[in-house]
Order: structure tokens, then C-alpha cells, then sequence
């Protein structure tokens, strides 16, 4: 009779568990379940029906019974344990959703791997600050215990003195494996670097140290590797409004700025540049107007040089004066390729000779080549981002709704940066072995460029206003970031508007002002030139703040780097070293001292790959705005992801429907081809 009485009064819970669609994603253990509710907690629940249970993309159904009604579940505790003879397996979990009797879903976030015999416990999926769970101990002490767990496996290292922080790990086999490639995209990054290779083995080059007897030559190092856009730019890459348009729309959008006056270490004269300007103007007048632009190399001043293939390679600091013509064509019009002017350091102009003019411009392709690589793409993108997500992850627990709204944006970006240290950019790697800086010279440049970097660099209306572009025409960078920073933004102001009631709500969230102190420390040293900030005081500077951070790891990255095989696969239009020092007079220079002064032939070939690897991302990508792990469950966040997936549809439709006009489309910012996160 109490045996009956005790069934009648039994809770019946459905459970549904979700197992991600991945290669091994499935598990063979045994898999068992506690309800934590805010009247008590469940007994231990075996998940086990007939069958095989817990397979790659599959969703199982249980149902399982409690003693009694555990009123609103709070927490769940996933265990994962042997099961009978079979040996152990990992296991990746999607998400866990409870039904109550009263037909309430209550649904539990996971998207992570479960590795060994563990127990997770898992939070309700609503997005909670600290001070929402003020009234709640368990709940408080499931945020503190989730966060210093993470603290005790990100841990920051420094990798070289001035570099901002990075993850405490040495390859990317000791990588967490819910931070690594996929298997199925590991193997196709692999397969694709070793193709590139083998091809450039076989044709003899990849160990040929000679110059190129002709420019020609050059098209076999990349016969079977093209794009259209890289066979305009090996047609079109001498001329000067292809060199001018490059720093408006090619892989380094951000180095131009308008000139309001002529700098005195720059002495260029009115007579010197008449005939580039129209007949009726004066170089005066064009920059009263505005259409006087430079490219300063000055941070390359000290940087040291390496030696490659036993010849030592050589770095300066050009200036570029730019013209912005009636036609709309950005054009050169005069270099000097030392920041000493002088009798050693001639001004270069389109009359001059034509490889007296043709090799200044090698130098300004080749100073901007060190700075795109080293700032504008590594410090700016990559390791700026990794301290981004190691703050995350360490200073907000999964509840919180910066953490949902960040996290689809760090995807492989910690796998991308360890293979980098590992292969790339480390002592020996690549980098070493293909750029003029080499390591040690990319390590000073690097320090140097994060101790010039500011908030504003980096947040792109502050960026486009202070260069004095944000009006520039046929600036597609400009005119598609905007647009993509606009439609961040509004993202990111509608979701914080959810949690974030009131500027107060923000400066007293004691984990999200956690964060941004640790981003101010581990990556900028607390330098107060940079002005980033170190605590944030009102829902606005939030908002900024956010959005910066979403645009650097998917849009800013996307820009500088998707690129980078379409304008430098035809090294000439974007050599990677030079083997002669720039020329201390006009008039001597001849077609042989070019080939004498580019890369070799294992160089080129060596910068190639490197090139062919990093624009080519090896499939499972995840586009700006694609969100499969649903880390928010409120409907109010629903509806904002989809009117932002809408905006960026639109804005994809706009793209295309102005690229059907040009003679190159510029399409590194159209969403579909932008990828959510800084993962290659």
C-alpha cells in the first residue's frame, strides 16, 4: 500500500540530450543525470533505453521519475561513467533540455566535450548577471566554482617580452579539445599545406635559392594555386592606380590617412608633383581640399633584419605621398624610402626612370607588407583576440550574457594561435623563414606596435574618422565596415537592453568589470596611452565595447586577412623581403638590381604557402551571424539574432549588387565570406 502510494506521488520528468554532429561525437559510456530544483534535487538518473544510445548528431528521449516535484530546475549534473566491459570514449554534448509535468522546457546549454569519467553540472540556460542571482547561494557558488575551475586550466604565459599574453600551452595536442579544430577541418588545414607543398617540392622550387631570371618565371610558383583576383593583380600590378587602390581595398585597408599638410622629414614640393595634379590646381590647394593622402612607415624605423637563404635582407621606413584624382583614382606621387631626408634619401617620382620608379615602389609594397603582417593581422587580430577570449573565459561563467554573446566569436581562435607559435611565427617557423624581420625583427616590430596601439585603432568610426577617410570614395573597406559595425552595434544594444536595465546595472557587475580590467592588464599592461578602458561605467561605453570586440574577430580579421593569397600570390606586387638596401640615388637602378633586390626563389615560394594556408579556410566555417549552438534560450534574444541575420543578408545583398559593376569586386566583407571568429 505505501509502495502505491509513493508511485502515485511520483513526478514524472522528460529529458531530452542532444549529442553534437561531429566525427567520434558519440559515446559509449554510461551517461546519468541529476535534477537540482529549487525544492531538492533528483536521485541519480540512468539515461539508458533500448539500443544504442548517445550517437554523433542524434537527440535521445527519456523519462525518467522523482519522488517528488522539484519546483523550477535550477542546475543539472551530467555524469559521465563506465559503462559494463566497454572501454572509455569522449563524448560531445550538445545541450540537455528538461520537461516538467506542467509542460515547462527547461533547456541546459552544453557545446562542449566531456572527456573521461566526469561530472558537469549545468546552469538553466537563461542569461543571469551576478546580480540577478544575488538571492540565490547555490547559484552564486555554481558561478565562483565554474570560473576558478577555468582559471586553473587558462592560465597566461608570456611568449615574448612587449607581446600581449597568451594561453599557457605549448601545442596544440595539450589544447582542450573543446578548443581545438574540429578532426574533420584539422585534416583538411593538413592535407591542404601539404598539397601546396609537394607541388612546389616537385617543381625544384621550394629549395632553390637563385634569383628569378625573369618576372615571368614567377607564374609557375602558383600555376595550379589561382583566383581570379590574383590573375588581375599579376596583369595589373605595375600600374599606379592598381598601387594606389590596393591601400584602399586590398589586404591593408588601414595604413592610408589624408594629409593636411606636408611633413618637414617629407620635403615635397609643388614643382616636384605638378604634372601628377590637374593643371588648374596646386599641391596647396589639394590639400586644402583633401585629396592629398600618405602612407607613413616610421614604426619600421630600428626594426632589425634577418638573414635568409645566406643573404642578409634589408628593411626601411618609406613615405608615400597619395593623390586623389577627379576620376577617383588613388595614385602615387612621390616616395622617399628613408624618414631622413637628404641627399641619400631622394624623393622618387612616376618621371623618373622606370625601374627607378618601379623599385620605390617595391619598398613602400614591402614596409607595408611588414606592417599588415606583423600589426595589422597577428597583434591586431590574433593575439588581441586571444586575451579577449581567455578574460571570457575566465572572468564570466557561462550564464552570463556577455559570455553567450562572445563565445560563437572565439571558435578555434586558441587552436589557429598555438599552431601559429608552433609552425608560423615562431623561432624557425615560416615567418623566420620567408619575411625580411625574421623572428627577432617581427618581435620588435610587434612590441613596438602594441605600445602605439589604442582603443580607437581598433574601433573603426573612431579609426576611419581620425585617419580622415570616413568620406574617401570607392573606399569598399570603409563603406562595407561600416555597415557591418552598424549592424554589430544594434545587435549588441538590443541584447544588452535585455539584462542591462541601467548604467548602474553595468558598473556594479563585478564579473564584467573582472573582465575588462583583466583584457586592460594581460594585453595592454595597463597602459593608459592606449586608452582602453579598465572598468566601464554605462550601458553606451558597454555597447562600444562589445561591438569592438565582435568586430575584431570576425570582421576586422576577415579584411586583412582573406586576401592575403589573391595580392600576394604575384610577389612582385607584395614581396615579402628585400635582399639589397634601398638606393641612396636616382638613375643607376636597372631591371637586374630588381631581380637582385626581390625575394629568391625559395622565399617567394615559402611566403606562398604561407599565403595559400591562412586565405583558404579548410571547411567547417561558421559565417558572421550563423549561431547553431543556441547559448541564448530567452525568445527576446531569439528575435534579436534574427533580425540580425536578416541585416546581414541584406547588406550581403547590397555587396553583390554593387560588385556586379566593378571591374574587381571586393568581397572580403560580405558576410557569407566573413567568418564568425578568428579561426585560420
Amino acid at each position: 500500500m505505501a509502495a502505491t502510494a509513493a508511485t502515485a506521488a511520483a513526478t514524472t520528468y522528460k529529458i531530452r540530450v542532444a549529442t553534437g554532429n561531429y566525427l567520434c561525437g558519440g559515446t559509449m559510456d554510461s551517461i546519468s543525470v541529476t535534477l537540482v530544483g529549487s525544492r531538492g534535487e533528483s536521485p541519480k538518473f540512468q539515461l539508458d533505453k533500448c539500443g544504442k544510445d548517445f550517437s554523433a548528431g542524434e537527440v535521445d528521449e527519456f523519462v525518467v521519475q522523482s519522488p517528488q516535484d522539484l519546483g523550477p530546475i535550477l542546475l543539472l549534473r551530467v555524469y559521465k561513467e563506465r559503462y559494463s566491459i566497454f572501454p572509455q570514449t569522449k563524448w560531445n554534448c550538445s545541450f540537455v533540455e528538461v520537461v516538467t509535468p506542467q509542460g515547462k522546457t527547461y533547456r541546459f546549454p552544453c557545446y562542449q566535450w566531456l572527456l573521461g569519467y566526469q561530472t558537469l553540472e549545468l546552469r538553466e540556460g537563461a542569461a543571469k548577471t551576478i546580480c540577478m542571482d544575488a538571492d540565490n547561494h547555490m547559484l552564486l557558488q555554481h558561478r565562483k566554482n565554474e570560473l576558478q575551475a577555468n582559471q586553473d586550466v587558462y592560465r597566461y604565459k608570456e611568449y615574448q617580452p612587449g607581446w600581449p599574453q597568451c594561453l599557457d600551452v605549448d601545442t596544440a595536442d595539450h589544447l582542450h579539445l573543446n578548443d581545438r579544430y574540429s578532426a574533420t577541418k584539422y585534416s583538411a588545414f593538413q592535407v591542404q599545406m601539404a598539397a601546396a607543398e609537394v607541388e612546389l617540392k616537385m617543381k625544384g622550387l621550394l629549395d632553390c635559392k637563385n634569383s628569378w631570371g625573369k618576372l615571368e618565371d614567377i607564374q609557375r610558383a602558383f600555376w595550379f594555386y589561382r583566383s581570379p583576383v590574383s590573375e588581375y593583380v599579376s596583369k595589373h600590378w605595375a600600374e599606379d592606380t592598381f598601387f594606389g587602390y590596393q591601400y584602399l581595398n586590398g589586404v591593408n585597408p588601414v595604413v592610408i590617412r589624408k594629409s593636411v599638410d606636408i611633413p618637414t622629414k617629407f620635403p615635397v614640393t609643388h614643382e616636384m608633383v605638378a604634372e601628377f595634379l590637374e593643371k588648374d590646381t596646386t599641391l596647396d590647394k589639394e590639400l586644402k581640399n583633401g585629396t592629398i593622402f600618405l602612407i607613413d612607415c616610421q614604426i619600421l624605423e630600428g626594426t632589425p633584419a634577418t638573414e635568409l637563404n645566406g643573404s642578409l635582407q634589408h628593411i626601411s621606413a618609406p613615405l608615400c605621398l597619395l593623390h586623389l584624382t577627379r576620376r577617383g583614382d588613388m595614385i602615387p606621387i612621390a616616395i622617399q624610402l628613408t624618414q631622413q631626408p637628404g641627399p641619400g634619401s631622394p624623393i622618387f617620382l612616376p618621371t623618373d626612370s622606370e625601374w627607378d620608379w618601379t623599385l620605390a615602389k617595391f619598398w613602400v609594397r614591402n614596409s607595408t607588407f611588414h606592417i599588415h603582417e606583423v600589426l595589422t593581422h597577428l597583434l591586431y587580430t590574433h593575439l588581441v583576440v586571444e586575451v579577449f577570449m581567455l578574460a571570457t573565459l575566465r572572468q564570466l561563467p557561462m550564464c552570463h550574457p556577455v559570455y553567450k554573446l562572445l563565445i560563437p566569436h572565439f571558435r578555434n581562435t586558441l587552436h589557429i594561435n598555438v599552431l601559429g607559435r608552433s609552425y608560423l611565427f615562431n623561432p624557425g617557423g615560416l615567418i623566420d623563414q620567408s619575411t625580411g624581420t625574421g623572428f627577432h625583427g617581427l618581435s620588435h616590430l610587434l612590441a613596438k606596435g602594441l605600445s602605439t596601439l589604442t582603443y580607437s585603432t581598433l574601433c573603426l568610426p573612431d579609426d576611419l574618422r581620425n585617419r580622415g577617410v570616413e568620406s574617401l570614395p570607392n573606399y569598399y573597406y570603409k563603406e562595407d565596415g561600416m555597415k557591418l559595425w552598424e549592424a554589430i552595434e544594434s545587435f549588441v544594444s538590443g541584447i544588452l537592453g535585455l539584462y542591462y536595465g541601467s548604467d548602474r546595472s553595468v558598473k556594479e557587475d563585478p564579473e564584467l568589470q573582472a573582465w575588462v580590467a583583466e583584457i586592460f592588464d594581460k594585453c595592454f599592461f595597463k597602459c593608459e596611452s592606449s586608452d582602453f578602458p579598465e572598468h566601464l561605467e554605462t550601458t553606451a561605453e558597454l555597447t562600444k565595447y562589445l561591438t569592438m570586440v565582435i568586430f575584431t574577430s570576425s570582421v576586422r580579421h576577415a579584411s586583412v586577412n582573406n586576401g592575403q593569397f589573391d595580392f600576394g600570390a604575384w610577389m612582385p606586387n607584395y614581396p615579402s623581403s628585400m635582399r639589397k638596401p634601398p638606393p641612396k640615388s636616382k638613375g643607376s637602378v636597372t631591371f637586374m638590381d630588381i631581380l637582385e633586390t626581390l625575394p629568391d626563389v625559395r622565399t617567394t615560394c615559402s611566403t606562398l604557402l604561407i599565403f595559400w594556408l591562412l586565405s583558404r579556410e579548410p571547411g567547417d566555417r561558421r559565417p558572421l551571424g550563423c549561431y547553431p549552438d543556441e547559448h541564448f534560450t530567452e525568445e527576446g534574444a531569439k528575435t534579436l539574432i534574427a533580425a540580425f541575420q536578416n541585416r546581414l543578408a541584406q547588406i550581403s545583398k547590397e555587396i553583390e549588387a554593387r560588385n556586379r559593376h566593378l571591374v574587381l569586386p571586393y568581397n572580403y566583407l560580405n558576410p557569407p565570406e566573413v567568418e564568425n571568429s578568428t579561426s585560420i
